[in-house]
């Protein structure tokens, strides 16, 4: 059964210099206790996406469903996702340093989330849940922890008090803003390790946002690239790196250092994504696409099945047949492209040719 059911979403922000649409028609599904990784460049609209389902996106303009358990969102008045926020739904941010107050114990803002939503629960009762939790996400000697300042912390710790700030109410989808970025990598796989253990203990649901492909196949069941506000592409995670179908997907997994283990280069994607506030014509990836057609540069292509299960979706007008990495993927998709090329350059031929016998008529009758 479905946890959360976003549909068409769009957000936009008002400015001077002209309307940003940070999130352009995007749909997508959280299972309870599945994994979905969204993926993307800087700018792609990854966090605006997540956020404005929390209404933390003041001033947007906002349209599209999300329905989480029956309720719709997006239609909620603030006292009512305060309700949701942080119960039913729990957020890790990227910095836990300044998503923790610094002039106050750790341990009172994890015993505070609790008894904001629960005033059941004593002070007492707090203090050892917010114990019990440092414990739980692997905090050394949580008894006397539990009363430093996030600045006694390191940053690994700091991301665990965030991860049982999460957990202290069991909520049953928890968004993860790259959580792991600012950490080494070391701390990186404790921090996924820890995640995916709580989540595999509580049956929640969890949306991984990150850049980082290889937290994408460390942890995601499905996952979801996006580019310039859109989905690119959605699909379950071995068919994104096995069989990517757009072309976006394609460039981002030939430019990791893992895809140089063999010793060929890094094939870095060319350009930078596009300004939000003046996008490009058709297919927005077009300008740094090495397959564009002349139809790349007119229509937007929309998501439409690459396999015969509909699970794998992307959006780009390259045939199905053209998904993978395999050398004869890559021979089908230049000579899909050949083909289109050709039959565009014959048909602005003729028109030209049509055009100049225009011409030379008009002006035999002048004679």
């Amino acid at each position: 059964m479905t946890l959360l059911e976003v549909k068409d979403l769009h957000v936009s922000f008002p400015t001077t210099d002209g309307v940003v649409r940070a999130v352009r028609g995007v749909s997508f599904g959280v299972e309870a206790g599945r994994t979905l990784g969204i993926v993307g460049e800087s700018g792609s609209g990854k966090t605006v996406l997540t956020q404005t389902l929390l209404g933390l996106t003041p001033g947007a303009e906002v349209s599209g469903s999300a329905v989480f358990e029956g309720t719709d969102l997006l239609s909620l008045r603030e006292d009512q996702m305060r309700r949701i926020r942080g119960a039913r739904i729990s957020v890790i941010f990227q910095d836990p340093l300044t998503s923790l107050h610094p002039l106050y114990r750790v341990g009172w803002q994890i015993s505070e989330m609790i008894r904001a939503h629960d005033k059941s629960v004593s002070k007492k009762q707090a203090r050892e849940r917010s114990v019990d939790l440092l414990r739980r996400v692997g905090i050394p000697k949580p008894e006397t922890r539990v009363d430093d300042y996030p600045h006694q912390f390191s940053g690994g710790m700091r991301q665990r008090a965030m991860i049982a700030m999460a957990l202290s109410l069991e909520p049953k989808l928890i968004i993860a803003d790259e959580p792991t970025t600012a950490l080494d990598a070391t701390v990186q796989a404790q921090i996924l390790d820890l995640l995916l253990r709580l989540q595999q203990d509580s049956g929640t649901a969890l949306i991984m946002i990150t850049h980082d492909l290889g937290v994408v196949a460390d942890i995601a069941d499905d996952v979801m690239v996006m580019y310039a506000g859109r989905a690119a592409e959605k699909a379950p995670k071995r068919d994104v790196f096995y069989s990517p179908h757009h072309p976006y997907t394609k460039g981002l997994l030939e430019s990791i250092p893992s895809s140089a283990a063999s010793g060929t280069r890094l094939k870095p994607i060319a350009g930078s994504p596009p300004s939000l506030i003046n996008l490009p014509s058709g297919c927005k990836f077009h300008p740094r696409c090495g397959y564009v057609i002349d139809r790349c540069l007119r229509e937007e292509p929309v998501l439409h099945p690459v396999t015969e299960s509909g699970e794998h979706v992307s959006a780009c007008w390259l045939p199905a047949e053209a998904a993978g990495l395999s050398e004869q993927a890559e021979e089908l998709r230049e000579e899909v492209v050949r083909e289109q090329r050709g039959e565009e350059a014959a048909e602005v031929a003729a028109a030209a040719g049509a055009e100049l016998g225009t011409l030379a008529g008009d002006e035999g009758s002048a004679a």
